[in-house]
Formats: C-alpha cells, sequence, structure tokens
C-alpha cells in the first residue's frame, strides 16, 4: 500500500498540481496586497477618504466603535465593506487569470498557424515523390 500511495504521489499530475496551489496562495497575496494597498487607497482617495473595509452595519446594540475591529469584540457586525473588498480582490484575480489564460491560448493558435504554414510551405520528401510516380506508373499499367 506504501508503495502505490508513494507512485500516486510521485505522479506527474499531483506534483503539477502541487505547484498549481502553491504558486497560486502567492499569487493570492500579490493581488490581496494589489487591492489593499494600491486599488481600495485609490478608490478611497477619489471618495473623499472612503475606506470599504472599515464598513460595517452592527447587529447589536452594544456596539458603539465606529472601528471594525474594536466593533467585532462589542457584538455582533455584519462587515459589509470587507466582504466588497474580497469581491473586487476575487474579480481582479478572475481578471488577470482572464487575461493569463488569453494570452497563452494566443500563443497557442499563433504557433499552431506558423506550424501549419511550415507544413504547407515545406515540399515533400524525396521518398514521398518517388512513391507518387511509382504509384501512378502502377495505375497506368493497371488500365
Amino acid at each position: 500500500m506504501w508503495k502505490e500511495f508513494r507512485d500516486f504521489a510521485m505522479r506527474g499530475n499531483v506534483i503539477d498540481l502541487a505547484i498549481g496551489v502553491i504558486i497560486g496562495a502567492a499569487f493570492g497575496k500579490i493581488i490581496d496586497s494589489l487591492v489593499n494597498d494600491v486599488i481600495m487607497p485609490v478608490i478611497g482617495a477619489v471618495t473623499g477618504g472612503l475606506d470599504f473595509s472599515n464598513y460595517f452595519t452592527p447587529l447589536s446594540h452594544n456596539v458603539t466603535s465606529h472601528v471594525l475591529v474594536d466593533a467585532k469584540r462589542q457584538g455582533a457586525v455584519l462587515a459589509w465593506g470587507n466582504f466588497a473588498t474580497i469581491v473586487l480582490n476575487f474579480l481582479i484575480v478572475a481578471f488577470v487569470l482572464f487575461l493569463v489564460v488569453r494570452a497563452i491560448n494566443m500563443l497557442q493558435q499563433q504557433v499552431l498557424h506558423q506550424k501549419t504554414q511550415e507544413a504547407a510551405a515545406a515540399p515533400p520528401p524525396r521518398q514521398e515523390v518517388l512513391l507518387e510516380e511509382i504509384r501512378d506508373l502502377l495505375a497506368k499499367q493497371a488500365k
């Protein structure tokens, strides 16, 4: 059983998946930083200091703070601003991945088109030409 598990774990697809997950986690941190440190401050500056991550609706009468961290300690809150930030984060990740996949697909199409053109432009090998001539001669003799 151990050998079977080892074979499964060392199979190429599992290793590729593990690498993808690790790169995805690192990419997620980059996107989090992009959203929290670049995009949201710009949105805040354009909207007059609006900070979505600190917007919430108190669900308890005990909540008196205007800061989300303190309000969560005081009672239940609906942190919709934080949710909006996470949704924006997701949309940015999805859009960047769309652009990456689109670029890869375009490159693959260019390579395929180039290979097709090279195959069409290349003359057939000498052996094939001779075989075609022999085939044609045999067809004439058979008539």
